[in-house]
């Protein structure tokens, strides 16, 4: 299959269908960092080039929940939010026949609709907690791959005491929260990668 994987600089998923015999490309407004096809640009400037599948990872900054708040302590950042919301949509509407769109828990669910799946790294072999919604279209939910023991109840690695991430303040933390985990871009290739999916 001919698969985008927009709004990814890591390269993560896109080496996961190349790995399982696919024309992967990544996009993003940053380079790759790993080397493989890359369209380095606006996704929306390839998204009708024929693409069989997209998993999208659009930025999350004006979007999740744990930065809605400030959108009351700073109006202008509504605006943002709202073009957030909006370029996702565009993503949701593309021409494609399966999209899998992305994101943490946040202004998507009431602005376009609620996901269709909610997955966590410790489903698919990771001691990790993070919450990530998926929109699918004409794609099944993910069957989780590798259950650690102690479900979502268990503290996990990359938690403080109190839940929160141990990732401290740097700037590129965002670059490091943002990145997929490797079992779960595996799952993708598996599962979404074959021609009935």
């Amino acid at each position: 299959m001919k698969v985008l994987v927009a709004c990814e600089f890591s390269g993560i998923v896109r080496e996961a269908f190349r790995a399982s015999g696919h024309d992967a490309w990544s996009c993003d407004l940053l380079p790759t960092e790993r080397a493989g096809p890359h369209y380095q640009g606006d996704v929306r400037d390839i998204l009708g080039d024929g693409w069989d599948l997209m998993v999208a990872h659009p930025p999350c900054t004006y979007l999740s929940a744990s930065g809605l708040h400030w959108n009351r302590r700073r109006p202008e950042r509504q605006a943002l939010t709202d073009a957030a919301v909006l370029f996702v949509q565009q993503l949701l509407d593309a021409p494609i026949p399966r999209i899998a769109v992305e994101n943490p828990i946040g202004a998507l669910s009431t602005r376009i609709r609620k996901p269709d799946q909610i997955i966590q790294p410790w489903q698919f072999g990771h001691d990790a907690s993070k919450a990530t919604c998926l929109w699918l279209v004409n794609l099944p939910r993910l069957v989780p791959t590798d259950i650690l023991p102690g479900g979502r109840l268990a503290r996990r690695a990359n938690q403080t005491a109190s839940g929160q991430n141990k990732l401290s303040p740097s700037p590129d933390r965002w670059k490091q929260r943002s990145l997929t985990y490797p079992g779960i871009a595996s799952a993708m290739a598996d599962q979404w990668g074959i021609s009935d999916a």
